[in-house]
């Protein structure tokens, strides 16, 4: 690159709006606030939703539903199809699913789902199991391990 390259660079943003300097700027005079009132001044700021005094719309629609979000219990769901990365008689558990990447790091639980076919005996060790992920894992020659 030579310094004569440099001339028809473009620049990788916008100008900002310069506000308020002169009806030849775009924005002079009023600077886009329009004429007095409250919303022209300085320092002006309103809360989210305000609507001037009135009974605001999330205040005017009724409750409902139930949420029970404060107990739920977030499981890493692994299916049976998955476990075939593992060598034949290895022991299976969450911390074995996050050394392959399987569930995320941040998981504490782990459910096993019976979707696809495993043809490997392995020792599962999982929260919950589907009744027919234990039937398959069962029926390739390996054990199930619920964990409390």
């Amino acid at each position: 690159m030579n310094l004569e390259d440099l001339n028809n660079l473009v620049t990788p943003h916008k100008r900002r709006m310069r506000k308020a300097r002169g009806r030849s700027a775009g924005k002079g005079k009023t600077a886009g606030r329009g004429h007095k009132g409250q919303k022209s001044r300085s320092g002006y700021s309103r809360r989210f939703g305000y609507e001037g005094g009135q009974m605001p719309l999330f205040r005017r629609l009724p409750k409902r539903g139930f949420t029970n979000a404060r107990f739920k219990v977030d499981y890493a769901i692994v299916n049976v199809s998955a476990l075939c990365v593992f060598d034949a008689g290895s022991e299976v558990d969450l911390d074995a699913l996050k050394g392959k990447g399987m569930v995320p790091r941040r998981a504490t639980r782990l459910k096993i789902l019976a979707k696809g076919e495993l043809d490997r005996a392995l020792t599962v060790k999982a929260h919950r199991f589907s009744a027919k992920a234990k039937e398959l894992i069962a029926g390739a020659g390996g054990t199930v391990e619920e964990l409390a």
